[in-house]
């Protein structure tokens, strides 16, 4: 009798101390996006409560739920769970904190929950959406939506934005955008989409080759490079109105970045002679000139405080990434393992740069530290990758990539885990440029 209450008393503090570790290992208040080696976090998403249960409600109330799973899934964070596995009828049982048994999805390995109630009527919508600790048994966050059922993308993605706020402090991609080149016309011209893809649209109809768009800072302008006066100049357009300024030096004019926060944009141009960065205003009138070295300087790429920029030049015999102090003057050497590294694209957290380098005849992406270490290569896969813009909030990279034959773009996790095609769209897409901030176009 005794060795048997010695062995109960054995077993249950050995499951009290395997619910002690998990319970302390999902403590988590917030997740370290700057951790390599980010443990992505189980997370279960089933389908939504319906109210009336009609036919049409229970159709959108499941796309819904799906889109929602899908767009915390892009994030890279997650991992989501499968529903099959779900002790859990969506019909049935509970939604709020009262009526939820968290054993059910701490048992299935959840750690955290998203629930949500679902009503269609007269053709508006309503949805109660709450994310759960399934540890803590507590709800973290509870929000109620109302709108047109057009409107049903952007209240998911609102929550979605809240949840990553919570758990990251960071407003995440959701609100974003992505201008890039797409052959689709039968010429390279640019379009924009949505940040996981959707609703791809073209946005210039120049019939001629179309190159390197950039996002200004608020969102309302995109800068390029267009032949289609017959010479690579710059446009610059109000994407509110669809007033375009020009700017048709003789020579090149290309490669434009705008600073950050500013009506002022850094672009290459040679009329003066070597190909050399300047500083423009939104109006494209030159405020001065950046780079005076022998050789090609090109690309720029500013950082998030507008007080440096990165940008390539070949005055040390080969395309290498350099970086300008614009208080100082001074500029340094970035990267010097390999012999061709092109296109930087800066951090918004400031402290990395990613960009394009040749290995064995193919272009790969890295990315390397301000400190000018290590580079750290981030795609292997068949086929060039190239041109890297970081998401705004620095946790994604979208890239073009020719991994299956013709150039899509495609999306990796800012340590390049989770690489997967952003869309497929007619031609060849290339030169992705991610915007800063919301934009309304």
């Amino acid at each position: 009798m005794i060795r048997w209450r010695w062995f109960c008393v054995c077993v249950i503090a050995l499951i009290f101390i395997s619910i002690g570790s998990s319970i302390c290992w999902a403590q988590y208040e917030y997740i370290p996006i700057d951790e390599p080696l980010l443990r992505k976090i189980p997370l279960a998403v089933p389908e939504f409560k319906n109210v009336t249960g009609n036919s049409k409600e229970a159709q959108l109330s499941k796309s819904a739920a799906d889109f929602l799973s899908d767009c915390l899934d892009f994030t890279g964070y997650f991992k989501l769970l499968d529903r099959e596995a779900f002790l859990y009828d969506p019909q049935m049982d509970g939604v709020i904190t009262p009526n939820i048994n968290f054993q059910n999805w701490t048992v299935i390995g959840a750690e955290l929950l998203t629930t949500g109630r679902y009503e269609l009527k007269d053709g508006r919508i309503g949805i109660e959406l709450r994310l759960f600790d399934t540890f803590k048994g507590r709800r973290i966050l509870g929000k109620r939506y109302s709108g047109k059922i057009e409107d049903q993308r952007s209240i998911i993605l609102r929550f979605c934005s809240e949840i990553i706020h919570y758990l990251t402090g960071s407003k995440g991609v959701f609100d974003s955008k992505l201008a890039f080149v797409s052959t689709g016309s039968g010429n390279k011209e640019i379009y924009t989409c949505e940040f996981d893809g959707h609703n791809p649209r073209r946005l210039t109809y120049n019939n001629a080759i179309t190159l390197s768009p950039a996002w200004s800072t608020d969102g309302n302008w995109l800068a390029y490079t267009s032949y289609k006066g017959d010479n690579p100049d710059l446009y610059i357009r109000n994407l509110r109105n669809e007033r375009e300024i020009s700017i048709a030096r003789q020579g090149i004019n290309i490669t434009p970045d705008w600073v950050p926060g500013k009506f002022e944009l850094a672009a290459t141009l040679s009329f003066s002679g070597d190909p050399e960065i300047y500083l423009l205003t939104g109006e494209g009138k030159i405020i001065k000139r950046l780079t005076r070295k022998p050789g090609s300087d090109v690309s720029p790429s500013w950082s998030p405080d507008g007080k440096k920029f990165a940008f390539v030049s070949n005055r040390s015999g080969s395309p290498q990434i350099y970086i300008k102090d614009i208080t100082t003057g001074e500029v340094s050497r970035l990267t010097f393992e390999g012999r061709y590294n092109t296109q930087p694209s800066w951090s918004p957290r400031g402290n990395k740069i990613a960009y394009s380098s040749k290995v064995d005849g193919w272009f790969h992406i890295f990315v390397i530290g301000l400190d000018g270490g290590y580079s750290v290569q981030l795609t292997y896969d068949a086929g060039n990758n190239e041109a890297p813009s970081w998401s705004p909030d620095g946790s994604l990279i979208a890239f073009s990539s020719t991994r299956e034959g013709p150039s899509r773009i495609y999306v990796m996790t800012a340590y390049g885990t989770d690489q997967r095609r952003l869309l497929v769209v007619t031609g060849e897409q290339t030169n992705p440029k991610w915007s800063r901030s919301h934009t309304n176009n």
